[in-house]
């Protein structure tokens, strides 16, 4: 079992382990030899019976015995229902050897679908399985399998799921059998099961018999867990944050003849790609993404625009996507003001990873006004070096465009909630409360922190009662001591709920936004959010952050920036003195089109050691890169280069003029040369100027 000490094996039951193992060995090399030469005889069949009859984790033999059967009923008048009948008793065999094989169980599945078996005496078997071990997971998996070949009704099986429930409801496997039959039964309404809400509430009750009998016990807390998720989700997908915001106005400055025009955003930076983006940031992963279901009209607009997905997988499915405007090509009037208007889901196509359709169309307008350029470049742009230090910031005491920023955002595709959710969740809060008042558990306070969670996010769409953002941090933090084993995962958690707490509103967000400095004193343009030293190991509510620019996550515990592709305007970013391992996990910086200067100082990289195995073949199931081996040898030399390969995916993408790798156990001399060649744009390295 999980968590049990290894205990030292006495003389005499080492030297049966060996023997057992030597027999092994010969059968599997008799075996081995047979599979290689394709020899299906008796003898061999029997062999690998034996075989998998002591080891049925061997994958190998549970392929052969296919080939085997196919091979058999292709060259001979062989009965198939006595050759099946066969391989079922062997898979039998095998699970009372070990229940938990996933080859055996495979098997048996890949038996059953040929058609020539009993169905009937195949549930009346699992039966017997399920009283031995009740908990089995693969025994569950299969039951639905087998439920399906009988056309037996889901709502049969739900009442099954029950009564084992009701026998032991320290059962997993049975509450999460139950979350997959209503998941079905909600989704298709089936007679009984709808409305959704009458059948959420009587589950409700349903936990509650099992968690307030055993509070200890875990089984019915997960099932809890997704009724909340039942409770508040929106199955349609949604629109829930972009850039441009609506009714915002963007400022272009560009030359006279307005050619690699940069961007004024927010008082922001200038940028020499003359793009403009459009940020679409949805609740969920979605795909249809095209010039059919988001219409954009604009005199700026000269030629059909393509969607991109945001994914580090390559994967026509996102939660992000964003389209460039090209600008720089294009004779823009001094002064003039340019209207944007953009449709989103009137057409239908826009679809989640369930299949479920877009639901709320929706219309975003904003304007571009064009400037004439009359400042020095920037950093970023082979100007002076940037600087982090404390005293190159100054507060701001109001930021205007923040106003049109939260404005649009918070009446901006909001989704219409549910009264009856946000009264279910108080209803859970005031339950758990109560129990928590008599019996201090773990679990207890982390699904009360996940319902407050709930709540604060039903209130925030249409009631704004007060939040509970401090309770839920405070919970957060006596999990970490009391259960210092999944302290991690609670200091994710933590971070997420302090992110959420910080950039909701635009009170809460301007004591964090800064103007910056160059060394002279002299004001930069940039505005930079400041979210160093809050102990952040996680980033979250990036739909909140799409217009920033420079951004200071410095002297926190970040191990990863997953979600940090989607803020396509970053051209500055600090992630000094953080806990990253591997260039790996600062990859969703290679689809940051904008960034210019990174400060990635003091991690830990090259601190590790890491797999170059998966960059020896362009196998999809291995990685999704594919790795440009001429220009990585040339750019190498006769450098043992091996552990430069995960840097020169993320670097060879990128375009920075400022990079800060000092403070790293693989910033050696080598490494800096080899970055210097691979990034021929850069100016500046490790805070020094390069000729």
């Amino acid at each position: 079992m999980h968590g049990r000490p290894r205990k030292a094996l006495k003389p005499e039951d080492e030297a049966a382990s060996s023997a057992k193992a030597e027999k092994l060995r010969s059968l599997q090399a008799q075996f081995l030899a047979n599979h290689q030469n394709s020899i299906y005889s008796k003898e061999a069949l029997d062999l690998s019976a034996k075989l998998l009859e002591i080891n049925p984790e061997c994958y190998t033999a549970w392929n052969y015995r296919k080939l085997a059967v196919q091979h058999i009923l292709s060259n001979s008048d062989s009965d198939p229902q006595s050759i099946f009948s066969d391989e079922l008793k062997l898979v039998e065999n095998a699970l009372r050897k070990n229940f938990k094989s996933y080859g055996a169980w495979h098997h048996r599945k890949w038996v059953l679908s040929k058609g020539h078996s009993s169905i009937d005496k195949e549930m009346r078997l699992l039966n017997d399985f399920q009283k031995e071990d009740p908990r089995n997971f693969h025994a569950w998996n299969h039951r639905r399998f087998v439920a399906g070949l009988m056309e037996r009704s889901e709502e049969d099986e739900l009442k099954y799921t029950e009564k084992v429930i009701g026998a032991n409801f320290s059962n997993y496997s049975a509450w999460h059998n139950r979350s997959v039959l209503l998941s079905n039964l909600l989704k298709r309404e089936a007679e009984g099961y709808f409305p959704k809400e009458k059948v959420l509430e009587e589950e409700f009750q349903h936990v509650h018999n099992a968690i307030f009998t055993d509070p200890d016990d875990q089984s019915g807390w997960f099932y809890h867990l997704w009724l909340i998720d039942q409770t508040v989700k929106n199955e349609a997908p949604l629109l829930v944050s972009s850039w441009p915001s609506h009714g915002s106005s963007i400022t272009i400055i560009g030359d006279n003849g307005l050619r690699g025009c940069g961007l004024s955003l927010l008082n922001g930076t200038q940028s020499d790609s003359g793009t403009l983006p459009i940020i679409l940031y949805f609740n969920q992963a979605v795909k249809g993404i095209n010039s059919s279901t988001v219409a954009i009209e604009s005199e700026l607009l000269t030629k059909e625009l393509v969607w991109k997905p945001l994914a580090m997988n390559n994967s026509s499915t996102a939660q992000v996507w964003v389209v460039y405007l090209d600008l720089g090509n294009m004779e823009l009037q001094q002064s003039k003001t340019y209207s944007v208007e953009i449709n989103i889901g009137h057409s239908s196509g826009i679809l989640s990873s369930n299949g479920n359709h877009y639901g709320d169309p929706s219309q975003i307008s904003f304007e571009v006004f064009v400037q004439t350029a009359n400042t020095e470049p920037t950093e970023g742009q082979g100007g002076k070096r940037t600087t982090w230090n404390d005293t190159n910031f100054q507060k701001i005491d109001h930021f205007q465009e923040l106003d049109s920023i939260f404005t649009a955002d918070q009446n901006h595709h909001i989704p219409k909630s549910l009264d009856w959710c946000t009264e279910e969740i108080v209803k859970e809060i005031t339950n758990f409360r109560d129990l928590l008042s008599e019996y201090d558990c773990k679990i207890g306070k982390l699904t009360l922190a996940r319902l407050l969670t709930a709540l604060d996010m039903l209130s925030s769409q249409h009631d704004g009662r007060k939040s509970n953002t401090e309770e839920v941090l405070q919970l957060y933090t006596d999990l970490m001591k009391l259960d210092p084993t999944h302290s991690l995962y609670y200091k994710d958690e933590r971070s997420l709920i302090s992110l959420k707490q910080i950039t909701s509103t635009r009170d809460s967000l301007l004591p964090y936004c800064h103007y910056h400095k160059d060394a002279t004193e002299t004001f930069t343009g940039h505005v930079c959010l400041r979210l160093q030293n809050l102990s952040l190991s996680r980033m979250g509510s990036i739909e909140n952050l799409l217009w920033v620019q420079m951004l200071d996550l410095s002297h926190n515990e970040l191990q990863s920036i997953e979600g940090l592709e989607a803020m396509q305007l970053l051209s500055c970013l600090n992630l000094s003195h953080n806990k990253f391992g591997s260039f790996t996990a600062l990859g969703p910086l290679r689809l940051l089109k904008s960034l210019k200067v990174l400060n990635i100082s003091y991690n830990e990289l090259g601190s590790h050691s890491i797999d170059t195995t998966r960059y020896l073949c362009s196998s999809p199931v291995a990685h999704t890169e594919e790795f440009a081996w001429d220009r990585f040898e040339t750019l190498t030399g006769s450098v043992n280069a091996t552990n430069f390969w995960e840097a020169f995916l993320l670097f060879g993408s990128l375009a920075l003029t400022e990079l800060n790798i000092s403070g790293n156990a693989v910033a050696d001399e080598n490494f800096r040369s080899f970055l210097v060649k691979v990034l021929p744009t850069l100016k500046w390295l490790d805070d020094e100027e390069l000729s």
